[in-house]
């Protein structure tokens, strides 16, 4: 279906980027994708138009009782030219399952996917080509009705917005260090935890910044009843290699679906790794380390791709995981992924959407 997105180009086009020294989430391209949504309408008006401020009342629902969601995907040039997207589709089912849990209206899918292509197409000059940088997407949806009460919203926006990315950690796929949080919990069963929106990480700042006073770089979180199953790193899905057993945590409500992680898990699968998802408790870890069975962990997730980790601390057990350097398993779905992501490597899982 051809959409025929209005589109209302710039007339002062920023400069971009030096590619070699771009960060995570500071540059923005040129272009934006807004589309509005009421209850006569449904969603409609879907346009492209230069980035930039947007209006907003101080009395919208969203400032006040948080009715927002989020996602996030990368674009990557490919060395013949071609603007790759990576599985696309699996952003739209979990953006609706987010919108169903925080009542925001379903929009179509393939209207959501036409939307990214649409707006990647008009800034793809925007996508850097070093090695490690790409280009992130960065659809969300937010109330925007203008009142106070604890309800729905009758209206919202689906906007779009791109930034040209370098990796996520500074030190790219250097190992690193993360703090396991045995007091602050990420979710709880039946709370949001396996939705997409930022309620969740702005809950998670405060174990983030104790983290980082320490040292770490990351935390990870312990389940919301018990606090002794793992559960996910702060912005990522975690993996354990445990002798020749490769553990992450089941998707029982409380985690992230993340896409790289479902991606990990079809790719061990078809390289023949035995590969898990279980509950596993940090002491079955913290004995594993002691046994010498705790070969490697590495984390998963959109903005990193696959982040090793090096070091690892529970209460007073410091431990260091394969010397402190990336893990062969690790490198391998970096390498698999990233490959099929930039075209290196042949999609022969068909994971991979071309915007033409």
């Amino acid at each position: 279906m051809d959409y025929n997105f209005k589109i209302e180009r710039t007339k002062n086009p920023k400069a971009k980027p030096d590619p070699d020294t771009l960060v995570f989430g500071q540059n923005f391209t040129d272009h934006m994708f807004v589309m509005d949504y009421n209850e006569g309408q449904g969603w409609h008006d879907g346009r492209i138009v230069p980035y930039g401020p947007i209006t907003l009342e101080p009395s919208a629902l969203v400032l006040h009782y948080a009715q927002a969601m989020f996602e996030g995907l990368k674009a990557y040039k490919t060395a013949d030219g071609r603007v790759l997207l990576f599985r696309p589709d699996m952003n739209a089912k979990r953006t609706n399952n987010t919108n169903d849990r925080l009542c925001i209206p379903e929009i179509d899918e393939d209207l959501y996917v036409e939307a990214i292509k649409a707006l990647v197409k008009v800034d793809a000059d925007w996508i850097p080509q070093k090695e490690g940088t790409s280009l992130y997407i960065r659809p969300f949806i937010f109330a925007d009705e203008a009142c106070l009460g604890v309800r729905r919203s009758s209206s919202y926006k689906f906007m779009i917005i791109l930034s040209p990315v370098g990796p996520y950690y500074e030190g790219g796929l250097a190992p690193t260090k993360l703090y396991v949080e045995d007091f602050y919990v990420r979710a709880a069963a039946g709370g949001t935890g396996e939705a997409k929106c930022g309620g969740n990480y702005a809950g998670s700042l405060k174990a983030q910044e104790i983290a980082h006073q320490q040292g770490f770089e990351q935390i990870l979180w312990l389940d919301g009843n018990e606090k002794k199953y793992v559960e996910e790193i702060g912005t990522s899905n975690a993996f354990f290699m445990l002798g020749d057993e490769i553990v992450t945590a089941p998707l029982d409500g409380t985690i992230l679906p993340g896409i790289t992680r479902n991606s990990v898990i079809q790719i061990l699968k078809k390289k023949g790794y035995n590969i898990v998802e279980r509950r596993l408790t940090i002491d079955e870890i913290v004995e594993a380390y002691k046994k010498g069975e705790f070969k490697e962990m590495f984390a998963s997730g959109t903005a990193a791709v696959i982040s090793p980790v090096g070091e690892l601390k529970y209460k007073d057990t410091d431990m260091i995981i394969n010397n402190g350097e990336i893990g062969p398993v690790a490198q391998e779905m970096y390498d698999t992924i990233y490959g099929i992501q930039t075209g290196k490597i042949a999609d022969d899982m068909g994971w991979t959407v071309e915007v033409k």
